[in-house]
């Protein structure tokens, strides 16, 4: 049996070398290392597969979460609520922009913000909502849509993890995840569904007149060479980066695909311990053909106490492993508050006890994902 990776970007890579060598080479003898037809070439087929009027490409995903703030015209103060559970760049951004971030719990099952406590957490200084598509499975839009249109809030999706998702709604139309906000941020870090060789990120919207700020804002405020009309920042998506997202964007469905159906085995071979929960999601529907979870992570929760155990239980049998996230946002130093109430994050400070994400990727066999989940089963069993 090969080694177990967490992420598998050789294998990956072994696929698509010749195109991504070929298309890397011409940048290098083109020279055009920013902003070059690779990028502007990206930039429309990215729009195409997401059915969105607008992307625009930046350096990285927490830049793309900033720069969508920053668009909106949020002033020191306002209020953005977000989910407990998530990596901490989600929350980073808002603080870093003065905003005053609101954590509330969520979803036992679906790891996504819980609407109920959406709802509570609402106040006159909201301004924004920012779903999470945690762990590839999108948040219920349907309910933040709604929420959002009632309170007149932006809605921001964090899409870092959620890229090639369909979301249906309850009038059965379905659009992409990052398609359905405001606007979205995403993230190309090497290891998400569909990432490059370095840092890069993405922002989306159908907002004409936002596209046009945000495109400003990304290039230092400029739309004309030293003309600054706005403040920005300097995010830009290197024309390398973009060449390799180039190579990659045709086969994201396949990528996708092929880690929902080792979603699929990982479950039938674990749905019969009693004390593994195994992804739960929000459609009742894990089929390798269903396109609401697009498992970025296929995380379990160990309900007996021994995930800690387990953990080093996999790592000696050669099986890495991942806990994402072991402190909630709300706990830790930098995001602290007094108006915060352990009662309402319950879900969440369960989760983090409980929680463990397998490897997941493309290139996992048969061989690896039995030898994986049999380790598992003998450990808690």
């Amino acid at each position: 049996m090969k080694k177990i990776q967490m992420v598998d970007l050789q294998g990956q890579y072994s696929f698509i070398k010749e195109q991504v060598n070929n298309s890397i080479t011409q940048v290098l003898e083109s020279a055009a290392f920013i902003n070059g037809p690779e990028v502007h070439g990206f930039q429309k087929e990215l729009e195409d597969y997401l059915g969105v009027k607008h992307v625009i490409p930046c350096a990285n995903g927490t830049d793309a979460l900033q720069i969508a703030m920053m668009g909106l015209g949020l002033e020191q103060g306002d209020e953005v609520i977000t989910a407990d559970f998530t990596f901490a760049a989600t929350v980073e951004v808002i603080a870093l922009l003065k905003l005053t971030p609101v954590l509330v719990d969520v979803d036992p099952d679906t790891f996504n913000i819980n609407i109920e406590a959406l709802k509570k957490a609402i106040t006159p200084k909201t301004k924004a909502i920012v779903p999470v598509h945690l762990f590839g499975q999108c948040a219920n839009m349907d309910a933040v849509m709604e929420i959002a249109e009632e309170h007149n809030l932006f809605v921001i999706e964090d899409n870092a993890q959620g890229i090639g998702a369909d979301y249906t709604f309850k009038n059965g139309t379905s659009k992409k995840s990052g398609a359905i906000g405001h606007v979205a941020a995403t993230s190309f870090f090497p290891s998400k569904n569909l990432g490059c060789y370095g840092d890069g990120g993405a922002i989306f919207t159908n907002d004409d007149a936002l596209a046009h700020m945000l495109r400003g804002m990304v290039n230092h405020g400029m739309y004309e060479r030293y003309h600054h009309d706005v403040v920005g920042v300097n995010s830009r998506l290197d024309s390398i980066q973009a060449a390799v997202l180039r190579a990659k964007l045709p086969l994201l469905d396949m990528y996708n695909k092929k880690r929902r159906e080792t979603a699929v085995k990982y479950t039938n071979a674990l749905k019969n311990n009693t004390h593994i929960i195994t992804p739960v999601l929000a459609n009742g529907k894990l089929e390798a053909d269903n396109n609401h979870h697009v498992f970025h992570q296929y995380t379990l929760r160990i309900t007996n106490g021994k995930r800690d155990g387990l953990v080093k239980f996999l790592n000696e049998n050669g099986i890495p492993c991942g806990v994402y996230y072991p402190i909630p946002l709300h706990k830790q130093k930098a995001y602290t508050d007094n108006r915060y109430n352990e009662a309402d994050f319950a879900v969440t400070n369960q989760l983090v006890k409980e929680v463990i994400s397998l490897p997941m990727h493309t290139e996992l066999d048969d061989e690896q994902i039995n030898f994986i989940t049999g380790k598992i089963n003998e450990f808690i069993n």
